[in-house]
């Protein structure tokens, strides 16, 4: 292994833990995404439904409700919550989505 190539994936390893570390990541998506354009808008589709498995109409409920909050919507469909109760629990686990969910199953 060359030595750019290490570097690499060092720097990849140390990016990763750092954002499991700061809540932007769920399992393996990456879900801390604000949908600003088209494309962002279809992807954060396509996070919301690998989380979660619901249908493409729950989908699009929850991202309009949480104004395109991935997060946020994820959290709705399976905390079984609404936006604002979403926004809350994630403040109050800052914006770890697997806390946020923990404390939706509880309360």
């Amino acid at each position: 292994m060359k030595a750019g190539t290490a570097q690499k994936l060092v720097l990849n390893m140390i990016s990763t833990i750092t954002m499991i570390r700061l809540g932007k990541t769920y399992g393996n998506l990456m879900v801390d995404v604000r949908a600003s354009n088209e494309k962002l808008r279809a992807r954060s589709h396509r996070i919301v439904a690998l989380a979660t498995g619901a249908p493409d109409e729950e989908i699009e409920a929850a991202l309009a409700a949480t104004d395109g909050e991935v997060k946020n919507a994820i959290l709705t469909i399976l905390g079984g919550v609404d936006a604002a109760t979403a926004a809350d629990l994630l403040t109050t686990s800052k914006g770890h989505l697997r806390a946020a969910l923990d404390h939706s199953r509880t309360a």
